[in-house]
């Protein structure tokens, strides 16, 4: 009997995800000029990056880091308008990690962030977390008045025509990810991924939602539709090192 692939649901990030986050964002972050600069970033040299679990974990820090990077105009003039910035609890050093849990909060849509079984509380990441959810109706209604002011649908808009470009060229593209041999074989990469609902077909153009195929030229690459990226990130197999994402 197949069983359904589950689907993911937003529920926030454990607290060392939050901070290294903030960290990255805090390198890459642009810099406007001091008559535009009404938001203010310190220095945040004495948080230092926590340990990476994993590579997941790794990965997912860069990821929430560049994304608040993608909305960093956006997501300042949401602090801005709801007057949930300036705070002054809140120090400039700590700016950085206000904006990544901010893209976060909208990202689940406002609702409560889900703590996590033996997850290290960070004190700071537990205070902008609660201070963000009591705005969030400000937040979310500074969203909705930023979408209407520019004529927005989704806050997709918001990124730069030059990355929106980039971005859907690359999701176009199949996902490609290589046996770890040294872990396990293909055929029981392929027995676990048929009882997780999925279908092999004999290429890409047969590409149906819950397929993938083996590449033609290297057997031990399995190729799957990009739609499922982020459902194939959460897997065991990958996990556990037995798929490895090219």
């Amino acid at each position: 009997e197949k069983k359904p692939v589950t689907q993911i649901e937003k529920n926030g990030y454990p607290n060392s995800i939050y901070i290294n986050a903030a960290k990255i964002f805090q390198g890459i972050h642009t810099e406007k000029s001091k008559d535009k600069n009404l938001v203010q970033y310190g220095d945040n040299s004495e948080y230092p990056i926590m340990a990476f679990k994993d590579e997941h974990s790794r990965r997912v820090s860069y990821e929430l880091a560049f994304s608040a990077l993608k909305y960093q105009g956006l997501l300042e003039e949401i602090l801005l308008d709801s007057k949930a910035y300036p705070c002054y609890s809140i120090p400039d050093e700590l700016t950085s990690l206000l904006v990544v849990m901010l893209y976060d909060l909208q990202d689940r849509k406002f609702r409560k962030r889900k703590i996590f079984a033996e997850e290290e509380l960070v004190a700071e990441v537990q205070e902008i977390g609660h201070y963000l959810y009591r705005y969030r109706i400000k937040l979310a209604a500074a969203l909705a008045r930023c979408r209407i002011k520019y004529d927005a649908l989704s806050i997709e808009y918001f990124v730069p025509e030059t990355i929106r470009k980039q971005e859907q060229r690359a999701s176009a593209l199949p996902v490609c990810f290589w046996i770890n041999t040294l872990k396990i074989s293909l055929e029981d990469v392929i027995r676990d991924l048929e009882m997780k609902g999925f279908t092999k077909v004999e290429s890409v153009s047969d590409f149906d939602h819950y397929t993938y195929a083996v590449d033609q030229h290297c057997h031990d690459v399995l190729v799957f539709p990009s739609s499922l990226r982020e459902e194939l990130l959460n897997l065991d197999l990958f996990a556990d090192c037995k798929l490895l994402l090219q």
